[in-house]
């Protein structure tokens, strides 16, 4: 595949503003982990603090999510992100104050990123259904690995910079940041058209229960999606539980690698997602899923040298290795589901996606919180690094995991066609139109 070709996602206005958009908020986006970590621990030298942060923005997410997924599927996926973005905006930004003034208690942030969490409940379903409404069928790989290339790109100087604030000026200022950029995205979004529902679509409109019904028929049916997503609820647990309390707890109690140190292995996980992510875009996955559960074992070696060998140098190189295995599924995943599942149900079967890969992180976070204070933390990791890898590997047993291929025709909406608005199939290639409808940092798994 040529240079230009890889880019060619690009030429759409459509995905080219909506890549601006994304790429604006995640320039802040990147810096929080490191901020709201250090400013959790700042008020709480504690791993029980960081975990009740954390634990309980996922919990907020987690019980939003098949709301969002409704919502995103049935309303503009623009308005939808613009009024997420814009409560980001407005709590980043009491959270910033509030810690830059020093009257920031761990109350106070965990009712924040409590609505936080909520607000990605939203989000994170609306960007997954717009990237097939913006870009030819074909490019779909192609559109996908720019965004994670933008994502990761700046990940590898946003951690780093993050902790750079965090020692100079403290972590307020980078959540600042983050509330800025998505207000300059909520412009960006306005620039990106998509059709509107036809008076039929929104008059023959479902209940939200029937609707509710009708993602979970269309993700049941699909067994390399569940097999998946069974998997990293379980995984998902384990990686927000070590490299989410017990990285940062690690990182600051050891002078080898220190809070600004945190921040640069973390940057350096993403020079490997960016680094992987241009061989995604010149490199076609035969089959996405099966490619994907072998690379994301990869993710345990980190966690099993931030146990035996706490230095930053071979903790980095672990990252790095993380980064551009994570990026190998993220890419095979993402376009797995762009090209399997109908557009139509496209946003709640993502939210079934993204609750059961996240149903079981507060309880990771709270747990090793606890874990945390009983047990040897080199033993923790070394367990929960081999237990990582044989969960991820089972995935494989199943052969629709396996065998499942790519393609380029449209995904068979008749079980959907009820879900899709006025029982109207989505048209093919792409939507030609104007207004419109728009995905988590997320992240980086599943």
């Amino acid at each position: 595949m040529k240079v230009q070709e890889s880019f060619g996602a690009l030429t759409d206005p459509r995905f080219a503003w909506y890549f601006t958009a994304r790429t604006v908020s995640t320039a802040g986006t990147v810096m929080v982990p490191v901020a709201l970590a250090f400013a959790v621990l700042h008020i709480d030298q504690s791993a029980a603090a960081l975990a009740q942060v954390l634990g309980v923005r996922t919990l907020t997410m987690v019980v939003f999510l098949l709301v969002g997924g409704v919502v995103a599927d049935r309303f503009s996926r623009i308005v939808v992100l613009q009024v997420s973005h814009v409560l980001t905006f407005v709590t980043q930004a009491l959270a910033a104050t509030l810690i830059i003034s020093g009257h920031a208690t761990l109350t106070q942030l965990t009712v924040i990123e409590g609505v936080n969490g909520a607000v990605s409940a939203f989000t994170m379903p609306a960007m997954m259904g717009i990237v097939p409404l913006v870009v030819d069928r074909a490019r779909l790989q192609q559109a996908n690995a720019l965004l994670s290339f933008s994502r990761s790109g700046l990940a590898i100087i946003g951690p780093a910079v993050a902790g750079l604030l965090v020692v100079g000026v403290g972590p307020g200022w980078a959540l600042a940041v983050n509330g800025l950029t998505y207000a300059v995205a909520i412009v960006c979004l306005t620039r990106v058209g998509l059709p509107r529902p036809s008076e039929e679509a929104r008059s023959r409109r479902h209940g939200m229960v029937r609707d509710l019904r009708e993602g979970w028929r269309e993700f049941t049916r699909r067994e390399w999606l569940w097999v998946i997503v069974l998997a990293f609820g379980l995984t998902n647990a384990i990686h927000s539980g070590v490299i989410g309390v017990l990285g940062p707890l690690v990182a600051k109690s050891t002078e080898a690698i220190g809070e600004a140190g945190w921040g640069l292995v973390l940057s350096v996980e993403a020079l490997g997602t960016v680094l992987m992510t241009l061989v995604m875009l010149r490199l076609r996955l035969a089959h996405p899923l099966r490619a994907g559960m072998v690379a994301i074992c990869v993710l345990a070696v980190p966690m099993a040298l931030l146990g035996v060998a706490p230095a930053i140098v071979p903790v980095a190189i672990g990252f790095f290795l993380a980064g551009a295995a994570g990026e190998v599924f993220g890419v095979g995943w993402t376009t797995a589901l762009h090209e399997q599942v109908p557009v139509s149900v496209l946003s709640r079967v993502s939210s079934y996606d993204a609750l059961g890969s996240y149903v079981a992180i507060p309880i990771g976070t709270f747990l090793y919180g606890w874990l945390a204070t009983i047990a040897d933390l080199e033993t923790l990791m070394l367990v929960s690094a081999v237990v990582y890898v044989v969960i991820s590997l089972s995935a494989l047993l199943s052969r629709s995991v396996r065998e499942l291929g790519r393609t380029t025709e449209e995904p068979d909406e008749s079980s959907a066609r009820s879900s899709a608005p006025g029982g109207a199939r989505a048209p093919r290639g792409r939507w030609l139109s104007a207004p419109r409808r728009d995905g988590a940092d997320s992240t980086s798994v599943s």
